[in-house]
């Protein structure tokens, strides 16, 4: 049985000093100054003991922590050893040497290092961190657009459970969908579970039919059109910014619409007086150091599973070695082959 929260915190309080400490902070100013911006001194003093503590544990575990865009930036900036997009931490997982992964995202993105380490231990901070498209999607949901769409090959977004990566072709994320729809063979594409990337993909490769499963991310198909026409009426000179897991009619008022590395790269090239991105709230938290010049402005929305990531529970996972996350034998082969098909594919176009 798992321990509760309160003895999770009382054996992390038996074991390290977590109590905020002005000190520390001022000891670690520099790890601070990569996030200033949007975290005041005096909540680092309270995150501090934790990033340390983490800090060292990596050390003698032998343990790497991969962290998403959308941590928070206290993760991001504070213990992560490689950051980015689902595709960058997909390939930096082929990469790792390190014995032990701690994956701060959601709970397939830690199905995805561990198919592609099955002999690595990799550790989820939270298990029940899922994500609303890979709950949307099932290989039996796989096989019945076969059925439908005969032939057709099928791409799986990354944000997927290892049995429907299983099931699937090849995989694709939000950076390179397009340039998977239109390297395929045929003239008609599955593409699960997303239906707004789908969408957003059709009108990017008209030369493919591109046929969709039902799914949506729970952050990005609550942006509508008329938000961002408001708030640009409100704000005319912003730069608007959208992910392409947003609905299609608001891709269309945005000014450039990219994966997550994808509007990361944009911000740093073009360097607008004012941005709006049209994503998860941690994004523009995580960059915004790095970008002193750009006002970030909202709207946004928070994702409640990767919010469930804490500096805590990372802390946690690696002093217990808790929780080993698993991939049934028989799913490992077949998924590990969508995803590096993706990779390969992927590397392919970069060296092109």
């Amino acid at each position: 049985m798992s321990p509760s929260l309160t003895e999770i915190r009382q054996n992390l309080a038996h074991a390290y000093d977590l109590a905020p400490s002005l000190d520390l902070a001022e000891q670690t100013r520099e790890i601070w100054g990569r996030m200033a911006r949007v975290v005041p001194f005096a909540d680092w003093a309270m995150h501090a003991p934790y990033v340390q503590a983490i800090n060292r544990l990596k050390a003698e575990r032998g343990a790497v922590v991969l962290a998403h865009n959308y941590m928070t930036p206290e993760i991001y900036h504070g213990i992560a050893d490689v950051v980015g997009d689902s595709l960058q931490l997909a390939i930096a997982a082929t990469r790792v040497d390190a014995p032990v992964i701690v994956q701060c995202g959601v709970h397939f993105m830690a199905e995805t290092s561990k198919i592609l380490n099955p002999g690595k231990t990799v550790l989820m901070p939270d298990m029940a961190a899922g994500c609303s498209l890979a709950e949307a999607i099932t290989p039996e949901g796989i096989a019945v657009m076969r059925a439908r769409y005969p032939g057709a090959p099928v791409v799986s977004y990354v944000n997927t459970t290892a049995a429907v990566k299983a099931a699937s072709d090849i995989c694709c994320t939000s950076s390179n969908a397009a340039q998977i729809v239109r390297a395929l063979p045929g003239d008609t594409v599955i593409m699960t579970p997303d239906k707004y990337l789908a969408q957003n993909v059709a009108r990017q490769v008209p030369e493919k039919r591109v046929v969709w499963w039902d799914g949506a991310c729970i952050v990005h198909e609550r942006f509508t059109a008329q938000d961002l026409r408001d708030f640009r009426a409100f704000q005319p000179d912003t730069t608007i910014i959208a992910h392409p897991e947003c609905p299609p009619d608001v891709v269309a008022e945005a000014d450039y619409t990219g994966s997550t590395s994808g509007i990361i790269d944009f911000v740093a090239r073009e360097r607008p007086a004012k941005a709006l991105l049209v994503t998860e709230c941690s994004m523009a938290s995580n960059i915004a150091d790095a970008h002193p010049a750009v006002e970030f402005v909202g709207p946004c929305n928070m994702c409640p599973y990767m919010k469930m990531i804490t500096l805590e529970k990372v802390l946690w996972s690696l002093h217990s070695m808790t929780t080993p996350v698993e991939v049934a034998a028989e799913l490992v082969a077949p998924a590990r082959a969508a995803v590096e098909r993706m990779i390969a594919l992927s590397a392919a176009k970069a060296a092109a």
